[in-house]
């Protein structure tokens, strides 16, 4: 099985190297100084739980340079799901899965859109790792992977893929809902990447502030709202479940996306805040809070602002 890497980044750079490491055949599509490092002295991990690592592996910022893949995985912010997707197209069969390992809920549409209806795998990847420096990855934390077919059922591209990560040491579970499972994913990242990022605070400070704490807590029942109107299963008691594990993360985490706004980078907001307030109001359903993050945070949407 060869596997392309879209976004040789924390997410795609941590499981990549994981892969390699295993023996499968991986190939990162990289770019810029990061991809001359991983040409020069392979892909580091840095990992506070599993030591460090190199390994070498294909990597181009050319996609018709990896020939053709078994398996993609595209692991690029979501703002870039539409551009790499068409660049992706001479790596892609009839038969080629696209697993998505990123933030959001309608990337495999649009990979689907591109390419043709049944390419897109749905994935939620739980792992805290992140691009230090050019040709390093630093992994801190977790390193699981759920995915599954948008439909549900089990085929031997899932059973094979899922192989491929037992065989890395990766723990993956294939599930026969995924859309639940990215919902879920997608309303704790929305409440912890909008609030730490809205107020510049670590989550800790957001739980010790008591109308940060509420705001918290206001957007993840706006997000139950829009998901139970939208047909989305989520549990019944998925706020408290929600504010439960946003209640357990380190008191010092923030978010990517405070990351990104911070250091002048463009914000995954569209994505994220963006798509859950064009959907409320589609489907009717009130949204304010949310709202409230996606306005406050637009002027800073496209990157730095001097």
């Amino acid at each position: 099985m060869r596997i392309v890497i879209a976004g040789a980044g924390g997410v795609g750079g941590y499981f990549g190297a994981k892969l390699a490491r295993a023996g499968l055949d991986v190939a990162l599509l990289a770019r810029g100084a990061h991809l001359d490092a991983i040409r020069a002295h392979g892909l580091r991990v840095r990992s506070a739980i599993e030591g460090e690592w190199t390994v070498k592996v294909d990597a181009s910022a050319e996609p018709r340079e990896l020939g053709r893949a078994d398996t993609v995985f595209l692991c690029v912010k979501a703002f870039d799901t539409d551009a790499t997707v068409e660049a992706l197209r001479p790596l892609v069969g009839p038969g080629t899965p696209v697993l998505s390992l990123q933030n959001g809920v309608d990337n495999e549409e649009r990979i689907d859109a591109r390419l043709g209806p049944g390419h897109a795998l749905g994935g939620a990847a739980y792992v805290f790792a992140t691009l230090e420096a050019p040709g390093v990855i630093g992994h801190r934390f977790a390193g699981r992977i759920v995915f599954g077919e948008l439909d549900g059922s089990v085929r031997p591209r899932t059973t094979g893929l899922g192989e491929a990560f037992a065989a890395a040491g990766i723990p993956a579970e294939v599930s026969a809902d995924i859309r639940r499972v990215l919902w879920e994913k997608y309303v704790f990242i929305c409440a912890q990447a909008g609030m730490t990022a809205l107020t510049r605070c670590p989550i800790g400070v957001v739980r010790e502030t008591p109308p940060a704490w509420e705001m918290y807590r206001r957007i993840v029942e706006e997000l139950a709202a829009v998901a139970h109107v939208a047909g989305i299963g989520l549990p019944d008691d998925v706020v408290d479940t929600i504010v439960a594990a946003g209640a357990s993360v380190a008191r010092d985490a923030y978010s990517s996306l405070h990351h990104d706004l911070v250091e002048g980078r463009r914000l995954e907001l569209d994505a994220l805040h963006g798509h859950a307030v064009r959907l409320g109001e589609r489907l009717g359903v009130p949204v304010p809070t949310l709202f409230a993050v996606y306005a406050a945070l637009a002027p800073h949407a496209g990157g730095r602002r001097d």
